[in-house]
């Protein structure tokens, strides 16, 4: 095995082949980490600063070494990014010839059979899906991986997807007619014969949860696995390790039967009747919430006899659809797993009424269009360290922010690690100098009906300062809305709002325009990188604590208190302090940049856990008049 610090060294592979590498010390430890991690097949937990070049340091010993190595991002965007640019240029550093394979859920791939029975039977006079429908079946004739991110024309919320893929309740696995064509058959096998295979949180989590059933599952096993963006994963394994249940699966049931009926089963009256009954209750349930978003407890919203009376009379049509379905089980094989997901989704519905069982959060989260109902397990960190028992395995999670105030701990906790070794490797930019923190004094409290035209006032000062080239980050869409109108009429430079296109078209357009204004929430918040003279200025409206009556972090708190913990100190605030951690990494993303962060709430001066915040930042200068920091701004070029 080549020997990493020769590699990683100033006169090694990387300085003489990528442009501008420079050797650090802290990027060299964490590879020799991770090379023991994967060797020994321990838990190796490294928090690694903004600028540390953690990507290389786990890419290059995962290479090197001779074990099976899974690597999870935490989002599809940055796997792509690891598979298509990162991987294939240390390959080329290293000379190492290795079988790779990059592997997404199933959503992500074209389903051929799922195609031809929508080419020949339209589903719909929407003059979109039809256009779209018939740039898929081009893509079709071209395609050797079935990658749909590839298919041009088509982004990532195109209305024809739900046609054209399959989901783990509607592929027909080994029945389908098109199994030897099926482009997630090759994924999986490809990955199967790969040494190192990328994926992304919520796909390994939604296969851990496949696996559980016994069936369909994608990952493969490996020798070690890697977690990048692993600051995410307690979240993402709660959705996974629980329950759900959405009208939107309800209709893709109907649709996908309705098309059945039309083709195969048209003289049954009776399966129309029951479509069409199943179809009206689930709709009607829709309209017994607030037309807005709304996240709610369960428990509290079954009180209702309204809503009790709409799911009842769910469960009762889809018991008189799944008795005509099974009429039809001799008549064709078309129909068997239509019967199967009829039949699971009955057993989840009835669950909705079973809400006694403790250590869970029963919580419903709606839409313009869906309601989802969730069970939640409050506490994973049992059934994740059972998965890396089971494993014999390395396992290695990383991140810019898993710490609060320094220490470790609560990340661990929260996934029932217990790490061989675990250490914070600080960010090699010189932050003091690089960039200033600006909390500027007089503004109203952070929830106060004043704040939106406060954050107008302190964006439009920053944002002439700036020239543009600004990121207003939110922690709600209506604050979002309100200032992106009061910026509106005053602002020069362009505007980007979250919303008006997707995420990539947005950050492309920003990029493009180089004194744009960008004004985001959540997902805005972490995965963008925007390096250079074209981000000088970050503006954050506030902590971002979670809603206080988001249901999931109630039914925690309430648990936290009843184990004699004190919830505020023990999940609110550590969560809030990764979150901002992760807002405020959007500033500084190399050595030349250069730029100011200003943090609008009071808190972080007034309150004694505002020290808590500012101990976890970067050690920036500091400020609190805004007239310094929009002068820091005009010295940017």
């Amino acid at each position: 095995m080549a020997n990493l610090t020769d590699i990683f060294s100033a006169s090694g592979p990387m300085a003489l082949q990528i442009k501008g590498y420079q050797p650090r010390q802290a990027q060299i430890d964490m590879a020799m980490a991770v090379e023991k991690a994967i060797l020994k097949q321990h838990q190796l937990v490294v928090e690694a600063g903004t600028g540390t070049g953690k990507t290389f340091a786990y890419l290059a010993p995962a290479l090197l070494s001779d074990k099976k190595v899974i690597i999870s991002t935490g989002s599809k965007a940055l796997q792509e990014q690891l598979y298509h640019r990162d991987l294939p240029k240390l390959l080329n550093v290293l000379s190492k010839g290795k079988k790779t394979a990059l592997l997404k859920g199933r959503a992500n791939y074209l389903c051929p059979h799922r195609l031809n029975q929508h080419v020949s039977h339209v589903p719909t006079d929407d003059n979109d899906i039809m256009h779209e429908l018939a740039m898929v079946a081009k893509f079709a004739t071209e395609t050797q991986s079935g990658d749909m991110a590839d298919c041009i024309g088509i982004e990532e919320d195109a209305k024809v997807l739900p046609y054209v893929t399959s989901t783990a309740e509607n592929c027909l696995g080994k029945e389908c007619p098109e199994y030897e064509n099926c482009y997630i058959k090759k994924a999986r096998l490809k990955a199967i014969d790969a040494e190192l295979v990328v994926v992304n949180h919520h796909l390994f989590f939604a296969d851990m949860a496949v696996k559980e059933g016994g069936f369909g599952e994608l990952i493969p096993t490996a020798d070690a696995y890697i977690f990048d963006e692993a600051h995410q994963l307690s979240e993402i394994a709660s959705q996974y390790f629980g329950q759900t249940v959405s009208t939107k699966s309800l209709f893709d049931l109907i649709k996908d039967l309705r098309l059945l009926y039309r083709t195969e089963l048209f003289d049954m009256i009776q399966l129309g009747k029951a479509l069409d009954k199943l179809e009206s209750s689930v709709a009607d349930f829709r309209l017994q919430f607030p037309i807005d978003s709304i996240r709610g407890d369960w428990r509290e919203a079954i009180k209702n006899p309204n809503i009790t009376r709409a799911v009842e009379r769910i469960v009762n049509d889809i018991t008189f659809l799944y008795q005509v379905t099974k009429l039809a089980l001799e008549r064709t094989d078309s129909i068997n797993h239509l019967f199967d997901r009829c039949v699971s989704l009955r057993n989840l519905l009835e669950t909705m009424f079973d809400t006694k069982e403790v250590g869970f959060s029963y919580w419903y989260e709606t839409t313009r269009r869906n309601v989802s109902f969730h069970v939640t397990p409050l506490n994973i960190s049992e059934k994740f360290a059972q998965l890396i028992e089971n494993s014999n395995a390395g396992w290695i999670f990383t991140s810019a922010t898993l710490s609060v105030s320094g220490e470790l701990h609560h990340f661990n906790q929260a996934l029932g690690l217990t790490p061989v070794e675990s250490f914070i490797v600080e960010s090699p930019f010189d932050y003091a100098n690089q960039a200033l923190l600006c909390l500027p004094r007089y503004l109203p409290e952070a929830n106060s009906p004043e704040m939106a035209h406060a954050l107008v006032k302190v964006s439009l000062a920053m944002i002439n300062a700036a020239k543009g080239r600004c990121f207003v980050l939110f922690t709600s869409y209506r604050v979002m809305n309100l200032v992106a109108q009061g910026l509106s009429s005053f602002v020069e430079y362009p505007i980007f709002v979250q919303g008006q296109t997707s995420k990539r078209i947005l950050l492309e357009k920003y990029q493009r325009h180089g004194n744009a204004v960008l004004l985001g929430t959540a997902s805005f918040w972490e995965g963008v990188d925007v390096r250079g003279s074209s981000l000088s200025c970050v503006i954050i409206d506030k902590l971002p604590f979670v809603a206080p009556d988001d249901p999931l972090l109630q039914a925690k708190m309430r648990d936290c208190k009843a184990q004699g913990g004190e919830p505020f100190s023990h999940i609110q605030l550590p969560q809030a302090v990764i979150t901002l951690k992760q807002g405020v990494g959007r500033l500084i993303r190399d050595q030349q940049d250069k730029g100011v962060l200003v943090i609008c709430d009071n808190r972080l001066v007034t309150k004694q856990y505002g020290g808590l915040f500012l101990a976890s930042l970067p050690p920036m200068s500091r400020t609190r008049d805004l007239d310094k920091a929009a002068q820091f701004l005009t010295l940017i070029e």
